[in-house]
């Protein structure tokens, strides 16, 4: 199978392309979801507070992993939300499906982040 050649930018102008995009996507996730705001400030407070945790550095960073790992999920809970509302605004079980598959997978991350601290913190 015979390679393609690239599509529209390459190299360190594609990064910086790429890197727009993505602060494109974080502000249009801060200021259109709730659930990401919130998230944010959980973060905004679980984070540095990790630094004041008598644990280890892989401790730490464990502890500081599952915070961001959240809030990678409601990115793409979010995503999925958009992409399923841009579709169709009907009713449709698949729909309720991809929804409720999202909110389900942050409730996990959620449930995550308390386990980990819990356990690190609680031993």
């Amino acid at each position: 199978m015979a390679l393609t050649p690239p599509k529209g930018r390459t190299g360190l102008a594609r990064l910086v392309a790429a890197m727009g995009y993505s602060r494109d996507g974080l502000l249009a996730a801060f200021r259109g979801e709730a659930s990401i705001r919130q998230l944010l400030a959980l973060n905004v407070v679980l984070i540095p507070l990790a630094f004041f945790c008598p644990v280890s550095r892989g401790e730490r960073a464990l502890m500081i992993a599952v915070c961001l790992f959240s809030f990678i999920v409601e990115l793409l809970n979010s995503a999925i939300e958009a992409v399923v509302d841009r579709i169709s605004a009907e009713h449709h079980p698949l729909c309720k499906n991809a929804k409720d598959m999202g909110s389900a997978a942050q409730l996990i991350a959620l449930i995550l982040i308390a386990t980990v601290w819990g356990v690190i913190l609680l031993g």
